[in-house]
């Protein structure tokens, strides 16, 4: 059985990639009339993503965790409200 560090770790390994694919796919897929407001969002999610990462080397795992989670919400609004053209339920929360 594993240990609640070990859970943490394992689910923050899983978001950290997730989100790090959701980043990419978001890049490439900005609706061009609204591209301002999505470089926003895009640099905002990068930002908690890197914090992630940062609190990961650090080892402080229930602020990486926050920090790769607030990452991810930032992506799901963008595409949400349509900011990124993105049909993957399975990296976005979607208008579908």
């Amino acid at each position: 059985m594993k240990n609640e560090k070990d859970e943490i770790n394992d689910r923050l390994d899983k978001y950290l990639a997730l989100t790090k694919e959701a980043l990419k796919k978001a890049s490439s897929h900005i609706d061009k009339n609204k591209e301002k407001e999505s470089e926003i969002i895009l640099d905002m999610a990068q930002r908690y993503y890197d914090d992630a990462l940062y609190f990961k080397s650090k080892g402080k795992l229930l602020l990486a965790l926050s920090a790769v989670s607030y990452a991810h919400g930032w992506l799901d609004c963008g595409s949400r409200l349509g900011f990124f053209e993105v049909k993957d339920n399975k990296l976005f929360i979607t208008k579908e």
